[in-house]
């Protein structure tokens, strides 16, 4: 543990040199090649900030709203200050998910902070066209500062079926695929055109409750639920190589995922008694509500839900009922705890930090199980904003044994996890942490084609969650930092961001010379106006698509928020 918690701290020291390396007063920036998978710098001017340049401030008036952010300034063209309301040891980390992208002030205020179907990006690609149903086609951006594309066109398509998706590779027809299906594994592997692309992601898939809805406000409910699941027949029957029975809701990977109590034994006998004490012996009606799409957490959704449905009726008289939603009105609806029976989902880490599992999960802000339980968003809430690990670690160990207690959802497994390309495709690969960028690949023609499990819900993805627009918007849209090939934070629109003394604010510095795809030129006030359009509930510009804009909220809390 105190190693992987050292690792992260050399991640941000890294960063900080960086930083430092990058701020000098020379005329003209180094021409650079790096590794693969990192930032490669041109040779660009840099100059003194324009002394008439008016800096934007969003300013919170203060800490007592309950958020992260007290204020940020575009203290001149090339710096933004973050003034926080507690030390963030995890703000590089965070910063560097693309959900955090940064788009042109005046773009954000031409489409009403709504740019669904038309974002604008500093990006390796410039958006040609969303074919709806069809694909998403990208351009390459010849003006990008760092590696460019080989080829000119990016095409992202789409499949629910790992079995499509794998068609589509063998048939020459795309160059890489998410998630290949169990079964696929040993066909990639067997076929020499083909190459399996370990992915390391940290992840979850559970069985969630909302505990506004009868009979899940009753934790004992839940617990025979949780007993009554043979969570380790799931893994062997439905998970590829690689994949283990969730012991916490966090992966082990993850430091402090797996302070405190494991996860229950399956236990048919004891579930039942629980059951029969809550006044159902004889089981009752419910529903189980997935989506149709193929993730690395869940490979098989609809096999996996036809067997929790017969352990149901099993092992506990529970009838339920299988029903498919589509994906965006899923996922709405589970964050809204909007689902009267158990929702099928998961969760893939997007930093390298235990708030980006367990926060966005059972914050207090959160209303995916219910009513949120204070038990856990308490200990939450202090340990995100302690720096000392030796003061963290208690707290995530409470966290995580209420979670146990309470069970406001069952883990069931943390999935193994792949992508396939073929073996033309040189530099393919499949990060741990981030987005899969298409400029790294070369396949050798004039374009590259990839396919994912479903088409984007919109492409504005500060206010999305899933994958599949993730995806789609981190060919385009770059934030403050970034993750390279192998995970690892890096700076990418800023040169580096530096910290104070108790890490409760953070300088960032911008890098200079970057033109966005409609040809305006970046500056901090572009910084500033794409948080205020994420963080600022009060904002014309924050919109979005389903206006609820859940990473801002878990990982900053809004400002002028109603109730």
């Amino acid at each position: 543990m105190r190693r992987r918690y050292l690792w992260f701290l050399t991640i941000v020291a890294l960063a900080l040199v960086a930083s430092a390396c990058s701020s000098g007063d020379s005329e003209t920036g180094d021409s650079t090649t790096t590794t693969e998978g990192t930032v490669e710098t041109t040779t660009t001017t840099t100059r003194a900030p324009d002394p008439e340049f008016e800096g934007k401030v969003l300013d919170a008036g203060g800490c007592d709203y309950g958020g992260r952010v007290e204020k940020i300034t575009a203290v001149d063209e090339f710096t933004v200050e973050f003034d926080l309301c507690s030390p963030h040891p995890a703000f590089l980390a965070q910063i560097a998910f693309g959900v955090f992208g940064i788009q042109p002030e005046e773009h954000l205020e031409a489409t009403g902070g709504a740019p669904l179907d038309n974002p604008v990006g500093t990006g390796p690609y410039v958006l040609d066209e969303w074919i709806r149903g069809d694909s998403v086609v990208y351009t390459r951006n010849d003006d990008y500062y760092g590696t460019k594309p080989a080829h000119e066109t990016a095409v992202l398509k789409w499949s629910t079926e790992s079995a499509g998706r794998l068609l589509e590779l063998q048939s020459g027809n795309a160059d890489g695929m998410t998630f290949p299906g169990v079964q696929d594994f040993a066909v990639i592997e067997g076929d020499d055109s083909l190459v399996l692309l370990d992915k390391p992601e940290p992840n979850i898939f559970y069985m969630g409750f909302t505990n506004t809805f009868e009979p899940w406000n009753d934790v004992n409910v839940r617990k025979a639920v949780a007993l009554a699941i043979d969570r380790q027949r799931i893994v062997d029957t439905f998970y590829p190589p690689g994949s283990e029975t969730a012991s916490h809701f966090t992966p082990c990977s993850v430091e402090f995922g797996c302070e405190g109590d494991s996860w229950y034994d399956f236990n048919v006998e004891e579930a039942q008694q629980l059951l029969a004490d809550a006044g159902y012996p004889d089981g009752f009606d419910t529903t189980i509500y997935y989506r149709d799409v193929t993730r690395g957490y869940l490979p098989t959704p609809g096999d996996v839900a036809a067997d929790i449905q017969a352990q149901l009726a099993e092992n506990l008289n529970i009838n339920a009922e299988v029903q498919v939603v589509e994906s965006g009105e899923f996922i709405q609806t589970s964050s809204a705890g909007g689902y009267d029976g158990i929702h099928l989902l998961g969760w893939t880490g997007d930093y390298p930090h235990i708030t980006n599992f367990l926060d966005f999960h059972f914050a207090e802000t959160n209303a995916q199980f219910g009513d949120p339980y204070p038990e856990i968003y308490e200990p939450l809430a202090t340990a995100a904003a302690t720096a000392d690990p030796s003061v963290a670690q208690p707290l995530y160990e409470e966290a995580n044994n209420a979670i146990k207690d309470l069970v406001p959802m069952v883990a069931v497994a943390h999935a193994g996890s792949a992508f396939a390309a073929t073996s033309a495709a040189e530099g393919a690969y499949a990060p741990p942490w981030g987005q899969v960028m298409f400029n790294f690949w070369d396949n050798g023609t004039d374009t590259l084609v990839f396919v994912q499990g479903n088409e984007p819900i919109s492409l504005y993805c500060s206010d999305e969650t899933d994958g599949e627009s993730l995806r789609a918007c981190a060919q385009v849209v770059e934030a403050l930092y970034s993750y390279d090939t192998e995970g690892n934070v890096q700076p990418q629109l800023a040169t580096g961001c530096e910290p104070n003394e108790d890490l409760s604010v953070w300088t960032c510095s911008l890098r200079q010379g970057v033109v966005f795809h409609d040809g305006s030129t970046f500056d901090a006030n572009d910084v500033v106006v794409s948080y205020t359009a994420g963080l600022d509930a009060s904002s014309p510009l924050h919109t979005g698509n389903s206006g609820v804009f859940e990473y801002y909220d878990y990982l900053w809390g809004l400002i002028n928020a109603e109730g």
